[in-house]
């Protein structure tokens, strides 16, 4: 029972689709679908089904239904669906190509000059039959994946396409035909795209370590390596996060990589040199002898004193 359509092919497990709820639905609007959804695939509404029709609406409800409604119905589970849903959108703003459309029905969306009013017209029906027929509930899914999957990419103003917010309604000129695309898009560089996603991958893993919260600025850190693999200032920051979270292996492995992209970069030299201070203070057990005698022995960092102290600022994590 597994989707390969949408954001499902981006490694994210779609829970708003798994659902039929629109992107902005609210805690209410999800709890109510919820239950629809789970009262159709309850054994008393399944009375007349073959066993092997139970079983699977069983699994649907176990492995899919019931998990997406977890996420979706606690605060901040549903927060962070939110922020992973979004930098999928710019993943694919930077590679449309990603995004493989099933049907003419949803390319037309893709096109759309109101991706509100069409993304809205296009999910009811689809979620209205949704769970109709067990069968085709994995199918129904995944086209409501890629809606999503539009939707999230639109919604990030890419280039060549209408601002997140700001689609202009269908132009009632002479001849009925929509207004010029040209007129109503932002135009960016390649270059300035770039730098822009780059930067939203950043600024949410910084928010993130404000929060003390390092393993999720890792996480968002290394999207940012994975969409651009050649950029010094993903791998410098990744190199950083990891120093913070004292995971020292990693951090010197894209610091490495930083300076080798660019060797002037600060913020890699940074790390780099922290780690190789902490290095030499704490050689390996089996490390060749220098032949010299130390008038103490190596410093171990402890509290807010040390190395990390100084790097950490002095402060513990909650």
């Amino acid at each position: 029972m597994q989707v390969n359509r949408g954001l499902f092919k981006l490694d994210l497990v779609d829970h708003h689709a798994i659902l039929g709820v629109p992107l902005d639905a609210d805690a209410k609007q999800v709890r109510k679908r919820y239950l629809k959804i789970a009262r159709k695939l309850h054994p008393d509404s399944l009375r007349t089904a073959t066993d092997e029709q139970k079983q699977q609406a069983s699994e649907l409800l176990s492995k899919l239904v019931n998990p997406a409604y977890e996420v979706l119905s606690q605060e901040k589970s549903s927060v962070e669906h939110k922020v992973s849903l979004k930098l999928k959108g710019q993943q694919l703003q930077s590679q449309p190509s990603l995004l493989a459309l099933s049907t003419d029905h949803l390319k037309k969306v893709a096109s759309s000059n109101n991706i509100e009013y069409a993304y809205s017209n296009a999910l009811k029906p689809l979620a209205l039959e949704q769970y109709e027929s067990l069968e085709d509930v994995v199918d129904a899914i995944g086209e409501i994946s890629e809606l999503n999957a539009i939707y999230v990419m639109r919604q990030g103003g890419a280039p060549g396409q209408i601002e997140a917010g700001k689609d202009p309604q269908p132009s009632t000129q002479e001849g009925g035909g929509a207004a010029n695309d040209e007129s109503s898009v932002t135009v960016m560089s390649s270059r300035e795209r770039r730098a822009q996603l780059i930067e939203s991958f950043i600024n949410r893993a910084k928010e993130f370590e404000y929060k003390g919260n390092f393993s999720r600025a890792i996480i968002e850190l290394r999207e940012a390596v994975k969409a651009h693999p050649q950029n010094p200032k993903c791998h410098a920051e990744l190199g950083r996060m990891y120093m913070r979270s004292k995971q020292l292996t990693m951090a010197g492995i894209h610091a490495k990589r930083a300076l080798e992209l660019e060797p002037d970069n600060e913020m890699a030299a940074d790390v780099k040199k922290k780690l190789d201070t902490y290095n030499r203070r704490n050689p390996p057990p089996d490390a060749p002898s220098t032949g010299k005698r130390p008038s103490k022995g190596p410093k171990k960092p402890s509290g807010g004193s040390g190395l990390f102290g100084g790097l950490f600022g002095g402060k513990k994590r909650k």
